[in-house]
């Protein structure tokens, strides 16, 4: 098994430097490849914060790129991507809504728009 870290997949999504997205095309040509929702989590914060991407463009790409690898919380990243794509949230946020809608995880935080969502999710 191999785990891409987020600049392998960045060069193969954005396909800005020829020779590095060959390697990260090899490596996912090669079968049994991993992700881990840390990684999405910061190749979704440089596709938007860098490359200023539009959310609902990061969430396609995203989600397309997904059917590619092996991801052990699809549930969750699933949930968050949707979030993500649907709400003003910051992506980790999103990923411990995830947490809280597939796990029943409880969330403990400050953060006021996290804390709406929780709140409508229990209406």
């Amino acid at each position: 098994m191999v785990i891409l870290d987020a600049n392998m997949i960045l060069r193969y999504l954005l396909n800005d430097n020829q020779e590095m997205a060959d390697s990260a095309e090899r490596y996912l040509n090669s079968g049994d490849v991993s992700v881990t929702i840390e990684v999405i989590a910061e190749v979704v914060y440089v596709l938007k914060g860098v490359y200023s991407m539009k959310r609902d463009v990061i969430v396609d790409t995203v989600k397309a790129f997904l059917g590619f690898v092996n991801c052990q919380e699809t549930d969750v990243l699933s949930i968050a991507l949707d979030t993500y794509g649907e709400r003003n949230l910051d992506f980790v946020d999103c990923v411990l809504y995830g947490y809280h809608c597939v796990r029943g995880a409880e969330i403990a935080t400050f953060d006021k728009k996290l804390l709406k969502l929780l709140a409508d999710s229990a209406k």
